[in-house]
Formats: structure tokens, C-alpha cells, sequence
């Protein structure tokens, strides 16, 4: 399933329509080049779960927690992950918290992760010269998140 989104505001309101659609134990994985709007697009998770403070890329940081959300929020980054090394981060125990867990660049760290999850790869599409549309391809794996995605798109269809 395929859905072009035209503008920062409509990634955050596909964020805040996978907020209000998640349940503890979800995750999340976010692919695309850099400046796809993955980072937008949890911003809007954040926003919706009720999250005060800036949701920032977790780059350097690899792991954000918003622990103060409605759902815990775990965003984790592993664009600047050495080795494929997850030694320094307890990734087993992150995804056993009552949360939803978002990860950018999940291709480094697949073999690490459980087989039921949904995917959302986000493309640019550099029609114009400062375009902000881009495409959202959905891929679910697993019942749970196929009943996800279509919760997903009947709230961000609304």
C-alpha cells in the first residue's frame, strides 16, 4: 500500500494517525534517504502521543525515550551505528517496554529484530525543484500490523 503525502504538515498528521492507532509492543521501522522525513514523521507520533518536549533525531544519541507520552516512545537512529555493533544499547529491552519503538535506518540492525513489524519507506519525489512531496509504501508484517496499517489509513483519510 502506497500514499503520497504533499507537505511536512500532512507527514505529521500520518504521524499522529500511527500514534492514535498504536498499541504497546509496536514497531515501527522507518527507511528512506536522508531528508525523507522520517524524523517528521515522529515528530507527529510524538505530538499526538502528548509529548511536550522537541522530538529530535536521535543520530548521535542512537536512542531517544519519551517515556512521558500516553505510549512510551522509544525512537532510535542507526545511521551512525559502528559494526552493526549493538552492545551499548539493550535494543531486547527497549522492545519489551509497554511502548512503540521507532527505528530509522533498521536495514544495519534487521537480523536483531523480531519478524512482525511494519515498515514505511519513505521517497522523495523531486518533481520540482523544492518539493516536498514525497511517496509512503506500507509493508505489515504480521496480522497485527496489517489490521494496523488499515486502522493507519482510514484515520489519516478522515
Amino acid at each position: 500500500m502506497k500514499i503520497e503525502i504533499n507537505s511536512r504538515d500532512e507527514m505529521q498528521r500520518l504521524g499522529a494517525a500511527i500514534a492514535e492507532t498504536a498499541e504497546a509492543h509496536d514497531l515501527l521501522l522507518l527507511n528512506g534517504d536522508l531528508g525523507a522525513g522520517k524524523t517528521t514523521l515522529t515528530q507527529g507520533i510524538g505530538c499526538a502521543l502528548g509529548i511536550r518536549r522537541p522530538v529530535k533525531s536521535p543520530t548521535f544519541t542512537i536512542v531517544r525515550e519519551y517515556r512521558e507520552a500516553k505510549l512510551p516512545l522509544f525512537h532510535m537512529d542507526f545511521y551512525r551505528l559502528e559494526n552493526d555493533d549493538l552492545s551499548s544499547i539493550d535494543l531486547n529491552g527497549y522492545l519489551a517496554e509497554e511502548g512503540l519503538v521507532v527505528i530509522e535506518w533498521p536495514q544495519l540492525v534487521m537480523s536483531d529484530l523480531p519478524d512482525k513489524y511494519l515498515q514505511l519507506t519513505i521517497k522523495r519525489v523531486d518533481d520540482i525543484w523544492n518539493s516536498t512531496k514525497r511517496v509512503v509504501d506500507f509493508q505489515a508484517h504480521g496480522k497485527r500490523n496489517e489490521e494496523w496499517v488499515n486502522n493507519i489509513l482510514k484515520l489519516y483519510k478522515k
